[in-house]
């Protein structure tokens, strides 16, 4: 009878470097570039007044990358958001290994309010500026804008 090596599924202390997870040409690569570089994330950031005291809060900017890659992977609910950036690697990479607690994203995402639809319109913007938006027809779920 052939022997095999026997597979060891076990916990392993692997370094990883996680600037090199998030990958040119990859869908996380263009949302972090997006949320980094493109969007004016000034009025999310206005609400925190902990300058002067106060603990240091999640970046709005890392918050906004976790829960769009999340919706994005059909990740709606926070508790599975936050396991999510507990275990898989992307997650991690994307938030900078900074696990945040379920009710921080449930409470980011509920206080978007109307901020949304401006972030929404900044994205067309950026999409339209890239050639990536024709301009005879535009349809949101089954919406049709001329």
């Amino acid at each position: 009878m052939p022997r095999f090596k026997t597979p060891d599924y076990g916990l392993k202390m692997i370094p990883v470097d996680f600037q090199r997870q998030v990958l040119p040409g990859s869908f996380e690569f263009a949302l972090c570039h997006l949320v980094d570089k493109e969007l004016d994330l000034s009025a999310l950031r206005s609400r925190f007044r902990n300058d002067a005291g106060g603990a240091p809060a999640f970046d709005p900017a890392v918050l906004l990358k976790i829960v769009l890659l999340a919706y994005s992977r059909g990740l709606v609910s926070s508790r599975s958001i936050e396991a999510a950036c507990r275990h898989n690697v992307l997650f991690m990479a994307v938030s900078g290994d900074a696990c945040q607690h379920f009710t921080t994203l449930a409470a980011f995402v509920s206080e978007l309010g109307d901020e949304v639809a401006r972030l929404f319109a900044q994205v067309l913007v950026v999409c339209d500026h890239q050639n990536l938006i024709g301009r005879a027809l535009f349809a949101i779920d089954g919406v049709k804008l001329y």
